[in-house]
């Protein structure tokens, strides 16, 4: 079924496809119904060999404004559980292929925890990232406590999460929580151009690398050492790895095939 919040484009570059929230009135507010069309898109996006690297995108005006409150007001705590909606998020973790969020105005709340389940970030100038959950008396439940601290350190998290005060992009890049900050008008070319440089390499270093640097957020050094020697071993068995180190060899561009 075409999907109603938002809008795929698998091939919006070469071996780089385009997912954009599209809930213009509510300010891209992350209701269920479209973070299940993400994650359906996410998943397909990661099966299909023309996809190297996904970016993930709002409008100008808001990335995402956060969760639907309307849909989660009136809710009890069976209710949520019986939803179960975190699965979802779970689901869009276990994207394989690198993932870029391009985030522009608001990216609040869920929408601020979206962004930090992409490996990296593309802002532009205008970006606001904040975790206001607490001014509704609540607090975030979609990693907002365990990302934010792990990007930005614990007292910067802390007063975020706390005072449910947002910070800039600048902010944000001087933090550590974006790659990069550009005017408005560019930050969805340049989030392509990032996409692109990653799309030239081989997806199998990509995805192992990838593997290798989330580990290091769930594992103490001697594990998540192991485990990357392990990932390392594992790129000697693909085609790729003989083809990059025979184009260096040979003073050539390495062809890559994800083989």
């Amino acid at each position: 079924m075409t999907p109603e919040f938002i809008l795929v484009t698998p091939q919006a570059r070469p071996q780089v496809a385009l997912i954009q929230l599209n809930r213009p009135k509510e300010l891209n507010a992350l209701n269920l119904q479209l973070m299940q069309e993400v994650a359906a898109a996410l998943k397909a996006l990661d099966q299909n060999p023309e996809v190297r690297v996904i970016v993930l995108a709002g409008s100008e005006r808001a990335f995402a404004a956060g969760a639907d409150i309307k849909q989660m007001a009136g809710r009890t705590a069976i209710d949520m559980l019986l939803i179960d909606q975190f699965s979802i998020w779970d689901q869009i973790r276990r994207t394989t292929k690198p993932l870029i969020a391009a985030v522009s105005g608001f990216a609040l709340g869920g929408g601020c925890e979206l962004a930090m389940t992409c490996d990296l970030i593309v802002a532009s100038e205008t970006a606001q990232f904040g975790q206001p959950e607490i001014r509704l008396g609540t607090m975030p439940g979609a990693g907002g406590t365990q990302r934010l601290t792990r990007a930005i350190g614990k007292a910067r998290a802390m007063e975020m999460v706390l005072t449910g005060q947002s910070i800039s992009a600048r902010e944000a890049a001087q933090h550590g929580l974006v790659n990069r900050v550009v005017p408005v008008g560019q930050f969805l070319e340049e989030a392509f151009r990032l996409a692109h440089s990653i799309a030239q390499m081989s997806p199998v270093a990509a995805r192992l690398a990838k593997e290798s640097i989330n580990r290091a957020f769930e594992t103490h050094l001697d594990e998540g050492l192991h485990f990357e020697r392990k990932n390392f071993y594992m790129t000697f068995a693909s085609e790729d790895q003989k083809e990059g180190m025979a184009a260096f060899v040979e003073k050539r561009k390495p062809d890559f095939k994800g083989k």
